[in-house]
């Protein structure tokens, strides 16, 4: 029998399948300082983001033929040494990719409404300031028109962009050695179900720094990497510029980005992922120009099934 570690869990629907084909699943949480003790027991073993599989992890545990990471990232998985150890490692670059564009999508609304921060206002003071609050929110500004750049332009930045073409913004994406990407924007429902593939330019990555009213990022953040953007590219970009990070905690460099939000050069910016997760700054949590959410982007049920039976596929296929 083989046995799996869902070590930051799996879905049902990906549970069932593994163990409608004889695997034994354990979804028991191992805390990270005892799992060198216990993944001796185990021949795969399946993360999210919370659990680290290191060198020291990799090197107790002599069964183990399988490291699954459930979403797109490894970071926090040793590829390198797993893979020089015969170990197996995959991940799902593609299942959550429409509940990430979906988040993004929420700040974007959020800040250009100002709801991050009315919502914290209005329950203090809603009662007896409701005119002066209507007033200190009243100058949103709509999505339609803009102009979003994506940093970054595989599943998810794709993804990003299908939803902003339905909104009727402009889009400047940006992609390492690609000139042009296609992809496709389905129209369903409603009279057809159709697909319409469209190509789409890239742009240098200067360009889409000074001339984008948001900026989006989605792209991986290796160990070691150097950040996307500091303090040199914010001073590339428009005034009052909205910047969204669903990607990883690193990518911006935190101080810099609230140098810029202070001085005003950043408008607001939507953080999902930090530098420091799970311990974040208290300066960016308490900050007003800024929407929060605690690394959520793939946590929909939808995104979690799809991750679970895509993550089972590939348990399957490999040991059968």
């Amino acid at each position: 029998m083989i046995r799996i570690l869902a070590n930051d869990g799996i879905d049902l629907a990906g549970k069932a399948m593994l163990e409608g084909q004889g695997f034994i699943v354990i979804t028991e949480k191992v805390k990270q300082e005892d799992l060198k003790n216990k993944i001796s027991e185990y021949e795969a073993v399946l993360v999210r983001s919370a659990t680290k599989i290191t060198k020291e992890i990799i090197d107790s545990a002599p069964n183990l033929r399988l490291i699954g990471r459930s979403g797109s990232g490894m970071d926090n998985i040793d590829v390198e040494y797993a893979k020089y150890k015969g170990i197996k490692v995959v991940n799902t670059p593609d299942a959550s990719s429409e509940s990430v564009a979906e988040l993004v999508f929420a700040h974007l609304f959020t800040l250009s409404r100002f709801l991050h921060d009315s919502n914290r206002k209005m329950p203090i003071d809603g009662a007896d300031k409701f005119d002066e609050l209507k007033k200190r929110y009243s100058k949103g500004i709509e999505l339609r028109g803009k102009t979003l750049g994506i940093i970054g332009f595989g599943k998810i930045g794709q993804a990003t962009a299908r939803i902003a073409l339905g909104l009727g913004m402009n889009i400047k994406p940006f992609k390492l050695h690609a000139a042009e990407v296609k992809i496709g924007v389905d129209f369903f429902k409603t009279f057809m179900e159709s697909r319409v593939m469209i190509n789409m330019k890239t742009v240098p990555f200067e360009e889409l720094l000074s001339t984008s009213d948001f900026i989006t990022l989605h792209v991986p953040f290796p160990k070691g990497a150097a950040p996307v953007i500091t303090k040199k590219e914010i001073e590339m970009m428009k005034t009052g510029v909205g910047i969204i990070n669903t990607s990883r905690g690193g990518v911006i460099v935190e101080k810099d980005l609230l140098e810029g939000l202070d001085s005003g050069k950043i408008a607001y910016a939507g953080l999902d992922v930090f530098e420091d997760e799970p311990f974040p700054h208290q300066d960016i949590l308490s900050h007003p120009k800024i929407s929060l959410t605690p690394h959520i982007g793939a946590s929909t049920l939808e995104a979690q099934e799809r991750i679970g039976i895509e993550m089972a596929n590939k348990i399957i296929d490999y040991f059968k």
